[in-house]
């Protein structure tokens, strides 16, 4: 119904330059009726203290310091590619660091549960099921980085959850992620467990390009709000009620 929907409607708002360009791209749709409006992030992704990160830490990784993923577990989101990366990462740095996954599991999902389940650094993989949003707020506000190695996304909200949480950004390439965290994260090759693997191990070694990542990454964030959100979505409702 999408091409349908799309050729009816006297305007179209979209989350990201990206997004436009493959409406545009997918459906031959004019340009000049559609609306980038970036998404918002929620006041309750922020920094959290120093306690309240010990807290997380001793509750969900026995103290340890962890990446985290958020989102749905389902092959779009590249999960497979992840705990191959993350396997590389604990061989070559013989590192106490744990893996969070937190998300529901969605579909398609039986290769990802086999490999787990065979994982050689299966006792570093937690995975949390869906949370509500206070307690994941918590978890990613707690984390040493997001990696996010989605191969498609619209916007990525993570990604700038994170950013507003002081949590660098590791994500994939050529993708809404780019564009919405710029020069504020670090970026790899999705289809490349190595190349995830090898960004992963620059942020554990490098602790001056994480604090830059975090530094930039507060300033990105500003972007996105709501209130922004609303008032660009406003002048396009009153846009499309101009139109003949």
């Amino acid at each position: 119904n999408t091409p349908g929907f799309l050729k009816k409607a006297k305007r179209i708002v979209t989350v990201s330059e990206f997004s436009k360009e493959d409406i545009i791209k997918q459906y031959k749709t004019d340009p000049n009726k559609i609306d980038t409006i970036y998404n918002g992030v929620k006041d309750i992704f922020k920094p959290i203290s120093f306690d309240q990160r010990t807290a997380i830490k001793e509750q969900y990784t026995q103290g340890n310091e962890y990446f985290i993923y958020i989102g749905a577990i389902q092959p779009r989101k590249n999960l497979i590619n992840l705990l191959k990366a993350f396997s590389i990462f604990k061989k070559r740095m013989q590192s106490s660091m744990k893996l969070v996954i937190a998300g529901r599991l969605a579909w398609k999902n039986e290769e990802f549960i086999r490999l787990v389940n065979t994982f050689k650094y299966k006792s570093d993989v937690i995975l949390t099921g869906y949370l509500p949003e206070k307690e994941l707020a918590l978890l990613l506000g707690a984390a040493y980085a997001l990696v996010y190695p989605s191969l498609f996304e619209g916007f990525g909200v993570p990604v700038a959850e994170a950013m507003n949480c002081e949590v660098p950004v590791l994500t994939s390439e050529k993708t809404s992620m780019q564009e919405v965290a710029g020069d504020a994260a670090t970026y790899f090759a999705p289809h490349d467990h190595s190349d995830i693997a090898d960004k992963m191990m620059l942020i554990y070694r490098d602790e001056v390009i994480r604090k830059q990542l975090i530094e930039k990454g507060l300033v990105q964030a500003k972007r996105y709000n709501w209130e922004k959100s609303a008032e660009d979505f406003w002048e396009t409702i009153l846009k499309t009620v101009q139109t003949p």
